[in-house]
């Protein structure tokens, strides 16, 4: 069943919520935990049988500046500073308001989930993300997505969150003002059923897995593997147009230039950011790997059958091994290891002269051909893994204001209608070199914690 308007001036339903949150990923259950915590009832509508969604399937690192855990550490920080690091990486492109907006209120987020419902945050401090001026990537212990779910999972049950799996919204019903009156969701028998609401918030990410709409506005990555949700099927724009919303930057995405592959694991580019290099099938570097995993999907895609080798030695091995999906991957045999260079040269299929070179060529210093700046050579054994570029999650959605309402063209907002996360746009600006590490859940996470904040501001005032 497709994303479907209906429109009417009476909607009757046999339950009524205050608050309808279509996604549960990190967006909903965020927003679902700051409603209940004040007594905003709300259902959260998940498609799946268990909510897991692209959050699960993400490194699960969120981006915070100011947060208790920063403070704990003694990390100087600030939401000023990360908003220049955030226009830095998009070139001055990411929505001005959000980017304000969200790095305000994202401290504070985690700082409620942290002190109401015991979600202890930790900071990887070991290595900094790239364009991140100060270590300000939050983890859960497990240091995955999959983790992060679980906690969130764990939170909204002690609360007693309504969560409703297995329930796909395929219906939106408004009134000639555009006030959403409810909406139908198909149940696992194949039957609709109705629920009226004063307020909807969609939280259900992007169109990553439209193939239809991918190929329409990011047609570079037509071809590409995707690694995110299929459940992202673009209902939130598809939707919005129905409803004449204003769209924006939907040319933004956070790719991955490091998927392995046949594996089909998210290797960490926290390799690459340490002293890793990526190799293609000619045993030539060609780019610069400290600029950013999203643009690095491109890059590696337009090598020879669109694959490169991420290359390391020991001191990297040890390093990676800290990270659990690390050591899932390496268990599925996606690392291989070489005592020479001539061995490294077969396993890849160059010339092992040129690779000599290529290696060689790093030192310590500034590599003139990419920009990049070495600390050391690697040395013997090698370890690799062939990858591919990848398609994450869009950046890109229903246009948004300060508060998280949607947007119409003209500047105004609908009544009773929120997105926040994947649904919206992000803060990532026009392309896919605007995305700075953790934009995603930094924008599901705070566009959660914000929707949630306004309506229960909205609802104070009523």
């Amino acid at each position: 069943m497709q994303p479907t308007i209906h429109r009417s001036e009476h909607f009757d339903a046999p339950a009524h919520v205050t608050v309808a949150i279509v996604g549960g990923g990190a967006c909903g259950l965020t927003a679902a935990l700051s409603l209940n915590q004040v007594g905003v009832d709300c259902v959260v509508l998940e498609r799946d049988a268990l909510a897991a969604g692209s959050t699960a399937l993400s490194s699960g690192f969120v981006p915070a500046a100011g947060s208790l855990a920063q403070r704990t550490l003694g990390i100087s920080d600030s939401s000023e500073l990360f908003a220049k690091d955030i226009q830095a990486k998009a070139h001055g492109t990411a929505s001005a308001e959000l980017v304000h907006a969200y790095t305000q209120a994202i401290g504070p987020a985690m700082d409620a989930l942290q002190s109401n419902h015991q979600i202890p945050w930790q900071i990887l401090d070991s290595f900094l993300y790239p364009g991140h001026s100060v270590h300000r990537m939050h983890a859960v212990p497990e240091r995955t997505g999959a983790g992060l779910m679980m906690r969130l999972h764990s939170a909204a049950d002690a609360a007693g969150v309504m969560l409703l799996n297995e329930a796909r919204v395929t219906e939106l019903w408004v009134n000639a003002q555009d006030k959403v009156l409810g909406l139908g969701f198909v149940r696992p028998d194949n039957q609709i059923e109705y629920l009226s609401c004063a307020h909807v918030l969609l939280a259900c990410n992007g169109f990553g897995g439209n193939g239809e709409l991918v190929s329409k506005l990011l047609p570079e990555m037509t071809h590409a593997t995707y690694a995110g949700h299929q459940g992202n099927d673009g209902s939130a724009i598809i939707w919005g147009q129905q409803l004449g919303a204003q769209l924006s930057d939907l040319g933004g995405y956070q790719g991955h230039g490091s998927w392995a592959t046949p594996q089909g694991a998210l290797i960490s580019w926290a390799i690459m950011m340490e002293g890793g290099v990526q190799i293609n099938s000619h045993g030539q570097r060609f780019h610069d790997e400290t600029q950013g995993y999203s643009e690095a999907a491109v890059q590696v895609l337009a090598q020879p059958a669109g694959v490169a080798w991420n290359v390391f030695d020991d001191p990297l091995l040890h390093f990676a091994q800290g990270f659990p999906d690390f050591r899932d991957a390496q268990s599925n045999g996606a690392v291989r290891s070489f005592d020479h260079v001539k061995a490294l040269s077969e396993h890849i299929g160059c010339d092992e002269r040129t690779l000599a070179e290529t290696l060689s060529a790093m030192g310590e210093g500034l590599d003139a051909q990419t920009g990049r700046r070495f600390k050391r050579n690697l040395v013997a054994p090698f370890h690799t893994i062939k990858v591919t570029g990848a398609l994450f999650h869009t950046q890109g959605g229903l246009d948004i204001d300060a508060t998280c309402r949607v947007r119409r063209p003209d500047g105004t907002t609908l009544p009773n209608l929120f997105a926040a996360g994947g649904a919206a746009r992000g803060v990532s600006g026009k392309a896919v070199w605007g995305y700075l590490s953790g934009n995603g859940l930094l924008s599901a996470i705070a566009g959660g914690y914000i929707a949630a904040q306004t309506i229960i501001s909205t609802r104070s005032r009523a």
